[in-house]
This record gives structure tokens, C-alpha cells and sequence, in this order.
């Protein structure tokens, strides 16, 4: 069991180091942004280090959306990112599940995913898994609530998608964390990486706000539970920068026995 944090991209080793982390997850670009990612100087070191690396797609990424100005190229950018991260010898990159927009047809933000992946496969496949991570909210949106993933699994899982459970969001997005690794392997037979995050709001808010473990609504060892019995790797997402991820990587090893 491995356990790290997102870090800062300028230097991710170093940060790793700094935090006693075996894993970093980051970004290659700015997450609002529409560029692709630029080669790396530190692409070798990088693929040689024992530390874990994990790539966070774009927050504007949203393969699910109707409107062809968003989804189109979003499209285009996970997979230039795809590309991007498995140069760096990444485990997987992380993207949300999207959403469809307030009145829209939900069915459609799963068509559209497979699609996604049906494009990829066109360009020459994808080079690392893709982690589908759950949302906090969003209008109709494909993973927040498990019913909905289900029906997204239904669209892509015979692609080899992979998942994201990300523990603020589950909490904010209306989902118990009680046994809620079991839900979810019933639904996608798999969780490939732990978004280990306390939540500033409360349960069923929407509200995407990480906090500190311990410091939020959520106990700590529901979030330690979901690391045990998934038995995946796990980032903190929290903020506090060295000191507050620390602090959260040394509660998860103590009380994961990691």
C-alpha cells in the first residue's frame, strides 16, 4: 500500500521527498486550461524513481458534455495528456466523471464517454489507464451518485476503464462511506487509487472542498477503511502544503498499518 499526495509540478520528486511520500500526483498543465502538455525535462528521472506517479487531467475536461465546443475537444486533450503521462511512466491519469448540464439527458453523458473512448481507440489506443474519479456535484452529473455510475460502467467498462474513489466527493456528493468500497467493486469490479480527502462540507452538500483529515465532517477511519479494504494506492489532496500532507500521510500510515 502506497500512500502520497498532489503535489506541485515544478519539482515533483522533491516534493515527494520532502512529504516521506511514495507516490505524487500532479498536473502537466494549468487545470483550466485548453494546452497540451509540453515534453518534460525530467521525463527520465521521473520514469526511474521508485515514487509512484499519478497525472491529473484538466478540470475543464468533460468528455460527457452535449455541446461539441466542450466535448470535442476535451476529447482530444485527455488523450494528449494520456500520451503525455504514460512518457512519464505513470500508474494512470485521473479525469472527473463530467457532466451533461442542468435539463439535459444524462443517458447522452454516457454515450458520449464511450465515444471518448471509441476515439481513442481510433487515434491508436491509450497508453495508461484512464481513472475515472467521482464528483462532488455538478448538473446531472455521470459519477457522483453510484446508481449513475453504474450506468456509466455499463458504457465503458468493456474499455478497460479504471476508477478513482475520491472520499471528500463521495461524502459531499450524497454517498455513505460505510462499506463503500464494497458498492463500489460491485459496480466497477475495481479501484485503482484512493483520493484519501477530509471534506469542509457536509454530507450530500455538492460542495467539492477538501480539508485536512480530521479537521473536516468526515471520521478519519472511514477514510482509513476505504484504504484497507481496497487495498489501493492512496493521494491526499489536502491543503496545508508539506506540513498539513504530512501530517495526513503519517495518520493514514499509522492507522492503515501501511
Amino acid at each position: 500500500m502506497r500512500i502520497g499526495a498532489h503535489v506541485d509540478p515544478t519539482d515533483p520528486l522533491v516534493e515527494a521527498a520532502a512529504r516521506g511520500a511514495e507516490a505524487v500526483q500532479f498536473f502537466l498543465t494549468d487545470p483550466q486550461g485548453h494546452k497540451n502538455p509540453a515534453p518534460r525535462d525530467d521525463a527520465a528521472e521521473l520514469r526511474a524513481s521508485e515514487v509512484d506517479i499519478y497525472i491529473h487531467a484538466p478540470y475543464i475536461v468533460n468528455v460527457a458534455s452535449p455541446n461539441n465546443r466542450i466535448r470535442i475537444p476535451s476529447r482530444k486533450l485527455l488523450l494528449a495528456h494520456a500520451r503525455a503521462a504514460a512518457e512519464l511512466g505513470a500508474k494512470g491519469l485521473i479525469v472527473h466523471g463530467g457532466h451533461v448540464g442542468a435539463g439535459a439527458d444524462l443517458d447522452a453523458g454516457f454515450v458520449n464517454w464511450r465515444k471518448a473512448f471509441e476515439y481513442a481507440e481510433k487515434e491508436g489506443g491509450l497508453p495508461l489507464p484512464i481513472l475515472i474519479e467521482n464528483t462532488a456535484g455538478g448538473d446531472n452529473a455521470c459519477a457522483r451518485r453510484f446508481d449513475d455510475l453504474a450506468r456509466l460502467w455499463d458504457a465503458v467498462g468493456s474499455f478497460g476503464a479504471g476508477f478513482c474513489l475520491d472520499t471528500c466527493h463521495a461524502f459531499a456528493g450524497g454517498e455513505d462511506l460505510l462499506n463503500i468500497v464494497d458498492r463500489v467493486k460491485a459496480i466497477t469490479g475495481r479501484i485503482d487509487l484512493i483520493h484519501a480527502n477530509d471534506s469542509k462540507g457536509g454530507f450530500d452538500s455538492g460542495q467539492d472542498r477538501h480539508d485536512n483529515l480530521g479537521n473536516g465532517k468526515i471520521d478519519p477511519e472511514l477514510v482509513v477503511a476505504a484504504i484497507r479494504a481496497s487495498g489501493a494506492p492512496a493521494i491526499v489532496e489536502t491543503p496545508g502544503g508539506v506540513e498539513g500532507q504530512s501530517a495526513d500521510i503519517a495518520l493514514l500510515r499509522e492507522r492503515s498499518g501501511a
